[in-house]
């Protein structure tokens, strides 16, 4: 006796279940049309495929909110694809966008004409080097690249509380270790 298909929608209530076949078969359905949708919005092979993974990681996730009476389970499922495709363009457009703005404004730390002496050169030198590689990279995108905690959060792709933290612990520990008037104070 042959076993019937399961549509589509029911597919989606046993996913809300925790059924991991019936994301399976959703996926062997809607794999490549999922796939060729994130594909001609990105325009990049390995970015649509996260982008799938990502798209039903979220079906999984949130099958229980399908709404049979608002639609097909495709369209839903292609929705969120798209949705997050197109999240991807956006974000990557914002961080190219910052990209190209730093290459035009970053002066390297090597070429600070302010420091006034060779031993202050030295002195901040030895500080910065006492901090982490991502505390220095927040002062650096900060005070050098002349970016906002906002614009660093989204260059590094990182919370912007993270950016405030790693900002006032670097400060901090460069006070500690040089003298107060080479350290800006924090508000």
């Amino acid at each position: 006796m042959a076993r019937s298909t399961p549509a589509d929608e029911d597919l989606l209530t046993a996913c809300a279940g925790g059924d991991e076949e019936a994301l399976g078969l959703l996926y062997d359905r809607f794999g490549t049309v999922a796939y060729r949708l994130a594909l001609r919005v990105v325009r990049n092979a390995a970015l649509a495929e996260d982008v799938v993974q990502e798209a039903f990681l979220a079906a999984w996730r949130h099958a229980d909110r399908f709404d049979r009476s608002r639609g097909k389970a495709s369209t839903w499922l292609l929705t969120l694809v798209h949705r997050r495709a197109v999240d991807h363009v956006r974000r990557e457009a914002r961080v190219s966008a910052l990209r190209d703005r730093l290459e035009v404004m970053t002066p390297r730390i090597e070429s600070t004409h302010d420091v006034e002496s060779l031993a202050t050169r030295r002195e901040v030198q030895a500080a910065l080097s006492t901090l982490t590689k991502n505390e220095r990279e927040v002062l650096e995108l900060a005070y050098w690249g002349g970016l906002t905690q906002s614009e660093i959060a989204i260059a590094l792709e990182i919370p912007h509380g993270t950016v405030k933290s790693r900002t006032f612990t670097a400060l901090s520990r460069l006070r500690e270790t040089l003298s107060e008037e080479l350290v800006p104070a924090t508000s």
